[in-house]
């Protein structure tokens, strides 16, 4: 009797837990879109330089930069990081969105925000239907 109720409640456990896993990780499009930007910019995505050591990491970056800041950028490039807004526009989710270069860029500042203020978590994103 005890082995058996300890498994119901491992197993509800389980189940809650994986509820709760799946419903964190499920985003508004503009969200999900910048996570999309940002696994597939460049074909490597920005974390291909961006998670390495030597390069200003985004999650703590934007904690101090400003939105306009961040676009310009984006826009013009900086100390060695190319112009982004021709590779972001060529992400399949910003085109099948039809997404404006405004809309673009807005969707990857809040994907990369909400990743530094832990609001979105790490971790594949599911669109909220």
């Amino acid at each position: 009797m005890k082995k058996s109720l300890g498994v119901i409640a491992g197993t509800a456990l389980l189940a809650i837990s994986s509820q709760a896993f799946s419903a964190g990780n499920v985003v508004d499009e503009k969200i999900w879109i910048g996570g999309k930007i940002y696994d597939r910019a460049f074909g490597r995505g920005c974390g291909a330089c961006h998670d390495i050591e030597s390069n200003p990491n985004l999650f703590e970056s934007v904690k101090t930069l400003n939105k306009g800041d961040f676009i310009t950028t984006m826009e013009n490039g900086r100390n060695g990081m190319p112009k982004a807004t021709a590779a972001i526009m060529q992400v399949g989710p910003v085109k099948k969105a039809g997404y404006s270069e405004a809309e673009a860029f807005d969707a990857i500042y809040s994907y990369i925000k909400g990743r530094s203020d832990g609001s979105v978590p790490a971790g594949k994103l599911k669109k909220a239907k």
